[in-house]
């Protein structure tokens, strides 16, 4: 971020303390944010036409004590009800958190005396992400679920280099990163873009980037931040794991990073066009992505080690996904990137096949996990160490260019069709300690991380099946 745009995150993210005093969490305190930077954005520039009178900037400034928390609440409901568009899908349903005027009136006075003027010249869109990238820090097991770091979306984007035309998808699309990501490598690489047609212009602005993601609040999220990105894209409320996601038209290009852990309620995806029905959301969404893309459309997917290597049907789906498609690139990442620390993740690069067999020949795969430092807020994740990855991984984004380990970097390695068939179809290959699993090289407090991880999930398995035996219970 520049710094006009940092410093008045920075200023925006310390009213949070306000709110805490209110009650008022982090998750809360960006939507409530985005609320009131929506309206104040739209009287900067000059868009309050989508907005009744007497609902505006200006009225809320104007207002006092209680009058300016009950004027509040009145934009909100109005604002989601009666109108239609952007407007009403960032605002529908929306309640406030705030119980006292004085907090109110403190977050308005400060908003409207930030220096917006120098926001619009850095983009709004940037400022608006800083917010979203401070809330996944502070709060792990909070939106940091939901924000993948930049610096990994923008070595996916850059690899697989989106174009214009080109139907591009975010099945788990959370606040929106990597739709904004490839909206910004098009506008960066695509001199002419706003040379074409006048039908192409409006393909790419309202059509190209198309989402989807279950979490309301997350959703408004979302749309703000594409919003404020400059396109408007068509990213849905819903769940993609359900009949709806079969609706989502095929794709050119998709990039995502689902959510870990089990189905809500622990039952099945309801998706009938499933060959593989399963209750790992992963797998599930690993399903969508390969049975969404066009042919020769191609796929960058964040998922857990456990995808790789679990048996049963995360087999079946593993032997499913490179009899359809060409898996020619996995990127195992380093530990700590993420909301849970000791959760270990890869990137799935593939590309769909013209048949329904045989595509995957030779898979390469780069291991930026073992030997590294362990990551966080002294050691943060930055693009620069995935630089020798995007080297490897070379100028086609389909992982076709010319590959080789004779640069002799010890981290990238290719292995046959038949290798991996041989490992019972086993992805989770690691050779520079000798083993496919590199524990024995995990500090202590990234282990007792993963053990939480793990606690966490069996937590919810638990709930899972007390809420079906309760089910049972009703039913009889």
């Amino acid at each position: 971020m520049a710094p006009p745009t940092k410093e008045i995150v920075n200023r925006l993210w310390a009213l949070c303390h306000v709110l805490r005093d209110d009650g008022v969490s982090y998750q809360q305190y960006v939507t409530e944010l985005t609320y009131l930077l929506f309206l104040k954005m739209l009287a900067e520039t000059g868009g309050e036409v989508e907005v009744p009178a007497g609902h505006r900037w200006q009225n809320l400034v104007a207002a006092n004590g209680v009058a300016q928390l009950k004027l509040y609440k009145q934009i909100l409901t109005v604002l989601g009800e009666e109108r239609v568009g952007r407007v009403q899908a960032i605002y529908v349903n929306a309640q406030t958190a705030i119980q006292q005027p004085r907090v109110l009136a403190k977050l308005v006075t400060d908003i409207d005396g930030l220096d917006w003027f120098s926001a619009q010249q850095e983009g709004l869109g940037d400022l608006y992400e800083g917010l979203l990238e401070k809330n996944a820090t502070e709060s792990k097991r909070g939106a940091g679920q939901y924000f993948t770091p930049r610096p990994l979306i923008d070595a996916i984007i850059d690899v697989l280099k989106p174009q214009p035309g080109e139907v591009i998808q975010d099945p788990a699309a959370g606040t929106a990163g990597f739709l904004v990501a490839a909206d910004r490598y098009i506008k960066r690489h695509t001199d002419d873009l706003f040379d074409l047609a006048q039908d192409g212009q409006e393909f790419q602005r309202t059509s190209a980037l198309q989402g989807m993601e279950l979490v309301p609040a997350t959703h408004r999220l979302a749309l703000m931040n594409a919003m404020l990105h400059g396109f408007d894209g068509v990213i849905k409320q819903g769940d993609t794991l359900s009949s709806v996601g079969s609706d989502l038209p095929k794709a050119d290009l998709i990039v995502t990073n689902p959510p870990f852990g089990t189905k809500t309620g622990g039952g099945r995806p309801t998706r009938v066009d499933f060959t593989f029905p399963t209750g790992n959301k992963q797998l599930a969404f690993l399903q969508h992505v390969y049975r969404g893309l066009k042919v020769g459309g191609r796929a960058g997917v964040v998922l857990p080690d456990n995808v790789l290597f679990e048996e049963g049907v995360g087999q079946l789906i593993r032997r499913d996904l490179m009899d359809k498609c060409d898996l020619h690139t996995i990127l195992r990442l380093p530990t700590g990137i993420f909301y849970a620390p000791g959760v270990k993740t890869n990137v799935l690069f593939f590309t769909r096949g013209a048949t329904d067999r045989g595509n995957t020949k030779t898979t390469w795969v780069f291991d930026l996990r073992s030997d590294m430092p362990n990551l966080g807020k002294r050691t943060p994740f930055t693009r620069a160490m995935l630089d020798s990855f995007t080297a490897a991984y070379g100028d086609d984004p389909n992982g076709r260019s010319a590959r080789s380990t004779s640069a002799g970097n010890p981290r990238w390695r290719s292995f046959s069709r038949r290798y991996v068939s041989d490992r019972d179809d086993d992805l989770n290959i690691s050779w520079l300690d000798g083993s496919s699993d590199d524990s024995a090289r995990r500090s202590p407090d990234v282990i007792l991380a993963e053990i939480s991880s793990l606690l966490q999930d069996a937590e919810e398995a638990v709930r899972a099946v007390a809420a079906l035996v309760a089910t049972e219970r009703v039913s009889q």
